[in-house]
């Protein structure tokens, strides 16, 4: 039998059993890039850093039988459970959802309306500053249902829009020389929300965003649960890299622990064109 495969969980474990303390997943990478352990890796992205966060991030939330736990916030940093003595229980987030796995799953591909995701994701662009670089991001939801549909209307509607305006931060000659300028400093930004995403469905839910986004300076692909798959995860963040959309989990009981686990890849300019027809599909 061959052995098995040294997986991104692996080298977090094996780091984090001699580590003083815990420590964010860019420490734990740079740890083991020191130390040689991610010559072990199998590495094909160009940020394994972030796919290590990624898999960190979901084992806790996802896997009931996780050895990690996260502590603290604003960064999160790992340890092993096995060590939870060790720092103070107050700082420990244990795996919100991974305790209640079993309960989950057995509702009907999770009992909820994907509208229940849009405050929260509300709430995490506005506050989450890994996402926002400290810059408040508002956001609206799109209602389908009161749009003009018609055969060429099909993937052009993001679940929801955000926007950030500097009115509030940039001193006022300085907004003023900007609008003489050809370049708006509004920011602005699509997202595709999904209960979940796996293997049968994260091509069509990620090409869904791509199509959907086109006309933003970001996009996201937005999801309350991720399969727990190292072959998936590496795939989305192949797709992240290659598309420059990235993706978001959010945690409804913990939304504090909410995750950008691949940042999209901004772009300067907007497509006019396509925010005046979603403009004109959802007038009043």
């Amino acid at each position: 039998m061959p052995p098995s495969k040294y997986t991104f969980l692996d080298f977090a474990q094996e780091i984090l059993k001699s580590a003083p303390k815990p420590m964010t997943f860019q420490e734990i990478w740079e740890f083991g890039k020191t130390s040689g352990l991610d010559s072990k890796l199998s590495i094909t992205g160009k940020t394994p850093w972030q796919t290590l966060g990624a898999r960190l991030f979901v084992d806790i939330r996802d896997n009931p039988e996780t050895v990690f736990i996260k502590v603290g916030r604003n960064p999160a940093r790992f340890f092993l459970l096995s060590r939870k003595d060790e720092v103070n229980p107050d700082d420990i987030n244990y795996a919100s959802r991974a305790t209640k796995a079993t309960e989950g799953k057995k509702e009907s591909s999770f009992g909820f309306h994907e509208r229940k995701l849009h405050p929260v994701l509300a709430y995490f662009a506005y506050t989450n500053t890994s996402f926002n670089r400290g810059k408040q991001v508002y956001t609206k939801t799109i209602y389908h249902e009161k749009s003009k549909h018609n055969s060429l209307s099909e993937w052009v509607h993001p679940d929801m829009v955000g926007f950030y305006s500097p009115i509030d931060d940039w001193n006022g000659k300085l907004l003023e020389f900007n609008k003489a300028t050809d370049k708006t400093a509004i920011r602005l930004y699509s997202f595709e929300l999904k209960k979940e995403i796996d293997r049968s469905n994260y091509r069509e839910n990620f090409f869904q965003a791509v199509s959907n986004s086109s006309w933003a300076n970001e996009g996201y692909l937005v999801a309350y649960s991720i399969q727990q798959d190292d072959d998936l995860l590496s795939e989305l963040e192949r797709l992240s890299a290659s598309f420059g959309i990235g993706v978001i989990i959010l945690d409804l009981d913990d939304i504090d622990s909410s995750q950008v686990i691949f940042p999209a890849r901004p772009k300067d300019y907007l497509d006019w064109e396509t925010m005046n027809k979603l403009c004109e599909q959802n007038r009043g």
